[in-house]
């Protein structure tokens, strides 16, 4: 195992950051990508990266690894420092207002002026192409603050894995995922193993986030050149959300960390027995499908569905309680589906995103993701 530092800009006279990557096995196979709570407050990925680590350090030991796994526990230690009046804020950074989950460089874009004249009709060739690519353009940027640097350094760890995992939590949710359409194929094995209760498409959400920008840049340069060159997935990327913010315990660590190095044998890179895959909890719906539940009023938030649950179009999410006027106000839902997702608080003001529900039929456009 190699531990590596990247230091980050300095924001301000006196401090210093850095983040810290641990790499497994050796670099002549596949490249796994594994990084945990990149929003700060979200930490059952950090406890199952720590449970990772260990069972790695086995396998190297014992020569079972036939690739590189990199770990990289703590990507934010930006957003792991701001706390206010005790409690931790780390979707967005206090600096800038930045969600540290956006906003990442667009891979796509920046190859765009140099990766035409590199391919050839040789698939292999032009995933090597694509990659050289990356880094140069990527060695080029000249972060001007601390958070581009993050992203920056982020970013120069990933670029060239063949999976990338992204392991958050929701507020309060039942475990789902994020992937791209084009290379769900591949994702539907862990998501088997991981038991997902709901697996979200998309090929661009807008607003580019971690997960999206390594899988899209092979899905637009197919649809720009995939007619005169062969162009393949050249990044499995997922965005893994481990169930609820409070869901911070060894049992379910040590089950996800088992599900991830399931997938890890599943495909090639650890040396072990594969285990039978598992039922697939429910199909893969597209993200624009997923139906956002909004409060139309405020009052006391009194859920009457539980995350993980199949709802059928019309059925009661919840109700909202007014204390004042006695009044209760039944928040249903439109479409049919598994609510994956729901907000930690109880009181809800009018216009606040009380749930989601994974619906198999697309009708949302623009930015798909929550704020």
């Amino acid at each position: 195992m190699q531990t590596r530092t990247h230091q980050l800009i300095s924001p301000t006279l006196g401090t210093s950051r850095s983040i810290a990557s641990f790499h497994y096995g050796p670099g002549d196979g596949q490249k796994i990508y594994i990084q945990s709570s990149l929003h700060a407050d979200e930490l059952p990925g950090m406890l199952v990266a720590w449970k990772l680590r260990r069972q790695l350090a086995a396998f190297e030991a014992a020569g079972k690894l036939r690739g590189e796994v990199v770990i990289v526990p703590v990507p934010n230690p930006i957003g792991l420092n701001q706390f206010l009046h005790g409690n931790l804020l780390g979707r967005f950074d206090t600096n800038s207002g930045h969600n540290f989950n956006r906003n990442f460089h667009d891979l796509a874009a920046l190859i765009a002026p140099r990766i035409e004249a590199r391919l050839t009709n040789d698939a292999e060739a032009n995933r090597l192409a694509v990659r050289a690519a990356m880094k140069e353009a990527l060695d080029e940027q000249t972060p001007r603050t601390e958070l581009e640097s993050q992203r920056l350094a982020l970013q120069k760890l990933s670029y060239d894995a063949d999976v990338v995992l992204d392991l958050h939590c929701d507020l309060d949710a039942a475990l789902h995922l994020y992937t791209n359409p084009d290379i769900w194929t591949e994702v539907e094995p862990l998501a088997r193993y991981l038991d997902s209760k709901a697996s979200l498409l998309a090929l661009n959400s807008v607003g580019n986030p971690f997960d999206e920008i390594h899988s899209f840049c092979w899905s637009d340069l197919r649809a720009r050149y995939g007619d005169r060159f062969p162009i393949p997935n050249g990044g499995i990327s997922v965005t893994v959300e481990l169930r609820s913010q409070h869901d911070v315990s060894h049992e379910l660590a040590d089950k996800d960390a088992q599900a991830i190095v399931n997938y890890l044998i599943h495909r090639g890179v650890i040396d072990a027995p594969e285990a039978p895959l598992p039922a697939l909890a429910y199909p893969a719906t597209p993200l624009a499908g997923a139906e956002p539940i909004v409060a139309p009023v405020s009052g006391v938030l009194v859920f009457r569905a539980q995350v993980g649950a199949f709802i059928d179009a019309g059925e009661a999410i919840a109700d909202i309680v007014d204390p004042l006027t006695d009044t209760v106000t039944t928040v249903k839902c439109s479409t049919s589906g598994v609510m994956y997702a729901r907000h930690i608080t109880r009181f809800a003001t009018a216009g606040l995103e009380v749930a989601r529900i994974a619906g198999a039929k697309a009708y949302r456009t623009g930015s798909l993701l929550s704020a």
